[in-house]
């Protein structure tokens, strides 16, 4: 799909691809940089990991704890 760059670099996704991806308003995006690629992903939350299967859950959970030590980290240099 191609989509336009307007001011400020702000880019519209795709009606169709926000309903396939399930991404709403406040939803949040990852964008990654893959040499002259960009990708973006639906990060997943907690509501998302619910029911699914162990090997994704603890993937998830693996991923939070992950983020909190980069917190606990930030808070304790300043």
């Amino acid at each position: 799909m191609e989509v336009k760059v307007h001011k400020k670099g702000i880019i519209v996704i795709p009606a169709e691809v926000r309903r396939r991806l399930n991404i709403k308003e406040g939803s949040v995006v990852e964008l990654e940089i893959e040499g002259d690629k960009i990708i973006l992903k639906r990060k997943m939350t907690l509501l998302d990991a619910y029911g699914i299967d162990k090997e994704m859950g603890d993937s998830a959970v693996k991923e939070l704890v992950k983020l909190r030590k980069e917190e606990v980290e930030k808070e304790n240099s300043v």
